[in-house]
């Protein structure tokens, strides 16, 4: 089953990345042991690929560099807003997932690509 929506990092992170191995070349060129060196741009390169977040039918994935986690519909108890406007799913076992990607300006569309299931208020909180 495909995702119904991607969340990605934003490719033109990697232009810094570039520009670092770029500049690591002439140290990495310095002794047998230092190409070792260009292993630092190319996992981050790989982490900007990987990272991110997949809504499909079945619930929400969130990747990171060296895995993942899907949280279930039925699992999902609603999101948190953090304190910088990141964005936390909470779970019905009280456990937390941050979505590594997202943020408060992208609740909306997370919603329309839940296919109902999440709700995002939109007027002022009810006192």
């Amino acid at each position: 089953m495909s995702p119904s929506a991607r969340f990605r990092m934003d490719r033109s992170a990697l232009l810094p990345l570039a520009v670092l191995a770029v500049c690591i070349v002439p140290t990495a060129a310095i002794a047998w042991w230092t190409p070792v060196l260009l292993l630092v741009p190319a996992a981050m390169a790989v982490a900007v690929l990987r990272r991110g977040v997949d809504v499909a039918d079945d619930g929400i994935t969130v990747r990171a560099l060296l895995g993942s986690r899907t949280v279930r519909w039925p699992e999902l108890a609603g999101i948190r807003v953090g304190r910088r406007g990141d964005l936390w799913l909470v779970t019905t076992a009280a456990t937390e997932v941050q979505l590594p990607v997202l943020r408060t300006r992208d609740l909306p569309r997370l919603a329309a690509v839940s296919g109902g299931r999440l709700e995002i208020p939109t007027g002022p909180a009810a006192q």
